[in-house]
């Protein structure tokens, strides 16, 4: 028994970053969401943003999957999809098999890969690999079946093409061995 409230231990290194990746996850999740119901509903992006930072974010979330997303992510994530989507969408369309534009595939993997997209352009920081695995991730949580293997292809080549330095080294490009 104790005599009075238990006191919070303060959170290791470790469990900050742990915390701040999740959030970072779920900032991706949460993203894909909303230009989901923005191509679907035509949601002005503001209002959006506020939707989700109202209802879907924080202690009293409606949505406890996305409950403790960073906000600023989500938000420079959603802006940056919209307000670059016209140099977003010509690497996507390229890779896509022949015939199939960008506009055809379903809409949660279009917003996927525009999330991706968007980050692998605007996010240099983060690694490319991180920004792939990160958004199959994404993809494995609204699909069961062949669509996170799509939008690990599609994203591999449009990393390779836009970040071909950090494959280099890698795939035969840098130093034998």
């Amino acid at each position: 028994m104790t005599d009075g409230p238990e006191k919070a231990r303060p959170l290791s290194v470790a469990e900050l970053a742990g915390a701040s990746e999740m959030a970072r996850s779920q900032a991706r999740l949460a993203a894909v969401q909303a230009l989901y119901q923005m191509d679907l509903a035509h949601t002005d992006t503001l209002d959006v943003i506020q939707q989700f930072a109202a209802h879907r974010f924080g202690e009293n979330a409606e949505d406890a999957e996305v409950q403790n997303a960073d906000l600023e992510l989500f938000a420079a994530i959603v802006r940056g999809v919209v307000e670059r989507q016209r140099e977003i969408d010509p690497p996507l369309d390229a890779q896509l098999a022949k015939g199939w534009r960008l506009n055809r595939i379903d809409a949660i993997v279009r917003a996927t890969l525009r999330s991706a997209t968007f980050e692998l352009l605007a996010r240099g920081s983060v690694p490319a690999r991180v920004v792939i695995n990160e958004y199959v991730e994404v993809a494995k949580a609204f699909f069961e079946g062949d669509e996170s293997k799509l939008v690990n292809a599609v994203l591999d080549k449009v990393a390779r093409k836009l970040r071909p330095k950090e494959f280099a080294s890698r795939d035969g490009g840098g130093a034998q061995g």
